[in-house]
């Protein structure tokens, strides 16, 4: 488990991170939490919204196969006025996914998206 705290607390240092997670979408669970714990976004929460959010990973996926899509789900980005949420589907480890939570104004997408991928990489379970 060692390596899942340290992943995630390598997504929080990009800029901008009040949380990170790793959750697993076929069971809602929570496998791991990092976060700030700051009133922008309560650590405590993070384990409620990787669990909710295995539902919208699951609606995409209904949907990606209703439209006989033959590509794969990165991420998925809920925009919020103060936060950025996003979701990377592991394609390492089927059926996992980080939770990264963003201030907006301080955080930077882009790295973001790129930092979670690398640490993908080497992410062992």
């Amino acid at each position: 488990m060692s390596n899942v705290r340290a992943t995630l607390q390598a997504a929080l240092t990009v800029e901008g991170s009040l949380g990170a997670a790793l959750g697993d979408w076929k069971t809602g669970m929570c496998l791991g939490l990092a976060g700030t714990d700051t009133p922008a976004f309560p650590l405590n929460k993070l384990e409620l919204a990787v669990a909710g959010n295995t539902e919208v990973i699951r609606a995409k996926l209904r949907v990606a196969q209703s439209l006989q899509l033959n590509d794969r789900i990165e991420d998925i980005l809920i925009t919020l006025t103060s936060q950025y949420h996003l979701i990377r589907l592991t394609q390492a480890v089927e059926g996992l996914f980080f939770y990264l939570v963003l201030d907006r104004e301080k955080g930077n997408l882009a790295l973001a998206r790129f930092k979670l991928a690398q640490l993908e990489k080497n992410l062992v379970i």
